[in-house]
Formats: structure tokens, sequence, C-alpha cells
């Protein structure tokens, strides 16, 4: 195993694409890098018909998603077996199986073992408005965020494993600034988006919670290559992909990250290292 790892842990495939300009930039330096999620999407879309049923949608995403870890450089990779909750006031949120019906301690659990095995030095999860509310995103957040803190504790979960302190958790998330130029760019066009029906200025890190931001335009490609294996969810309907390229691509090439707890001494604002001060 390499020296440092990063560990990121989200609820569906394709939510890595928050982060994946980070995965490429330290892959490239020597980290080893991992995935969790908490679901395999599937309650997702299904853009083509010809791709995928709502019987064996779960399978097919986690082919996707393996297709663009590949890109990514991303060897580590795990399931936790929950089922896709849905956008919230769905039926699929009363499914016993769903993340959102899962048992705190189950769940922090399977996410306590990872981490003790694995032994990442940074995490990253989702902000706690799950990037724009979604269940399952606020879910996993505060899972990933119960794990951070008991990892480390050797008297819970003391089956599972030494304890490990992981020495950063972050939250990723859009800056706010982009969450409103979309926003705005949309409503003139008279076009919807995940937004719609939220006040976006309750959605993404302010200026002054913004700890590190990593410019990853060097890597705009391969995100956007990476991106493209999750083909079930790239209908005409993806709120990105009704922006202008210019816009696309500026929108990619920054990724904001705010440190939520460390053990290593605080961010600078504006820093542009995770790893910063970790040992």
């Amino acid at each position: 195993m390499s020296e440092k790892r990063l560990l990121g842990v989200f609820a569906h495939p394709d939510d890595e694409g928050l982060i994946s300009g980070a995965l490429l930039q330290y892959n490239t330096s020597g980290v080893e890098t991992g995935l969790i999620y908490a679901t395999r999407g599937e309650v997702g879309e299904i853009a083509d018909p010809a791709l995928a049923t709502p019987e064996n949608l779960g399978q097919v995403r986690e082919g996707e998603m393996r297709a663009a870890a590949d890109i990514l450089g991303v060897a580590n990779l795990w399931f936790l077996g929950y089922r896709d909750s849905g956008m919230a006031g769905t039926p699929e949120n009363n499914d016993p199986r769903s993340l959102v019906r899962a048992s705190a301690a189950d769940a922090i659990g399977k996410l306590v073992t990872i981490i003790r095995e694995f032994r990442p030095q940074v995490m990253i999860t989702f902000d706690e408005t799950g990037g724009y509310g979604h269940p399952d995103h606020i879910a996993i957040y505060q899972y990933a965020t119960g794990a951070f803190h008991a990892a480390a504790d050797g008297v819970q979960y003391p089956e599972l494993g030494p304890a490990h302190a992981v020495s950063k958790l972050y939250y990723s998330s859009f800056a706010r600034r982009q969450v409103l130029m979309m926003v705005d760019w949309l409503q003139s066009q008279n076009s919807e988006s995940v937004f719609t029906d939220l006040d976006p200025n309750q959605f993404g890190l302010a200026d002054d919670q913004i700890s590190v931001v990593l410019d990853v335009e060097r890597w705009h490609e391969t995100k956007v290559r990476s991106w493209a294996m999750h083909r079930t969810q790239l209908g005409s309907g993806a709120t990105l992909s009704r922006l202008p390229e210019d816009l696309q691509r500026k929108w990619r090439s920054t990724e904001y990250y705010q440190l939520a707890t460390s053990r290593v001494g605080p961010d600078v604002i504006g820093e542009n290292d995770l790893f910063a001060r970790v040992p």
C-alpha cells in the first residue's frame, strides 16, 4: 500500500464526479485511492432503454462505475449493499432495503470496517445538504461523519479491527456561486434543474466555508471520459449537460472542499492540498 490514502464515501455510482479531479491528481502523485458506494443506484434514470431495465439497473450501474474507476485510476471499490432510496417524497423512500431506512449502527459499522482496513488519512463525503437535498446523499453524509469518529475509537465496534484515526474529513460540494450561476443561466433559458423547487442560496459552499480549492483543469478531458462511462445517467435532462460547453468546462475545472474535522490542525482558507499537514 502507498503511505498516503484517500477515501471517498458516496451514495450512488457517478457521485464521485464531485471529486474526480482530486482522484486523478492524487493518484498521479502516488496516493492510493478508494471509493465506497452505499447503493448501486437502482432507482436512477435510464437514459436509453437499450442500456438497462429497472430490474437490472443496479448491476449495470456497478459495471459503469468500475469502468469509470479504471479511467480515474481507483483500484479500491466497495458497495455497502443498500438500495437506492430515490428522490425525496417518492415511494422508494419506504423500501426497508433503502439507505434511508438503514440502521445507523449497521451503516456506520460497515464503513468502520472499511476505514480500519484501508486506513486512509483523508476522507471525503457530501456536505449536510447532500449537494441538492437527495435523501441518500444526506444519509451517507451522516453515516460517513459518524464512521470518521467511530473508527478512531477502539471502544466502538471493537470486533471490527484495530482503531484508525483518519487525519481529515472533508465535505465536497459545489461553490454556492457556481450554483447561482447555473440556476441563473438555466432560468434565462426557461430550463428546469434539480434546484427548480429549491432555494439555491441554501446549497453549495459559501466562500467562507471553502477550505481547499483544487484547480483540476488539466484533468478536464479525463473527467469527462470517466463521467461518460455512466451511460444510463446521461440523458438530455442531466442538469450540467444543459449548460454551454464553456460553462461546463468552468464548472468541472475547479473542485471545492470544506474541512469538517481535522486531527492535524486547521486548513488555511483557500488551501490547495487535501493532504496539507498530514504527516
